[in-house]
């Protein structure tokens, strides 16, 4: 059915990237699908941004969110499932769509955060901006309550 499942991790939203992984889990046993964690940092080599940092600064942000990545997958992946990791920098939604598409993925699966009506009017949502612009289908993991 699935052979590759991405699924984008938010490493700031303590607590939730977890329900997404395990729903990954249970779809890649069920599959043999191979999971692909993806966390996206914002463009930090922007020109205007950049000039705020040390040169090497960005690459130890990569190396440092690649580290906390792995811990995540050793902490909320089993042994027999085969994932691979991938940090990426730019818009977080355009990303996970390009990655998508990159990595061949048949199935997106992601936390939707709760957030106010005010939140998602302002700002939008991370989630409902792949939804509506994804290739291929997206499961959305709402919080509970």
């Amino acid at each position: 059915m699935y052979k590759h499942i991405l699924v984008p991790v938010d490493l700031n939203e303590q607590g939730f990237a977890d329900k997404a992984a395990q729903s990954a889990v249970w779809q890649a046993r069920h599959s043999g699908a191979q999971l692909h964690l993806l966390t996206v940092l914002p463009g930090i080599h922007m020109s205007m941004v950049a000039t705020y940092f040390p040169r090497d600064a960005a690459n130890k942000m990569k190396q440092d969110v690649g580290q906390r990545l792995q811990a995540f997958a050793q902490q909320y992946l089993p042994e027999d499932i085969h994932y691979q990791l991938h940090v990426a920098e730019g818009k977080p939604y355009t990303t996970i769509l390009e990655y998508a598409v990159k990595l061949k993925a048949e199935l997106i699966i992601m936390p939707s955060h709760k957030r106010s009506r005010m939140d998602k009017v302002m700002l939008g949502s991370v989630a409902s901006k792949v939804v509506e612009n994804a290739p291929i289908p997206v499961l959305v993991i709402k919080p509970q309550g």
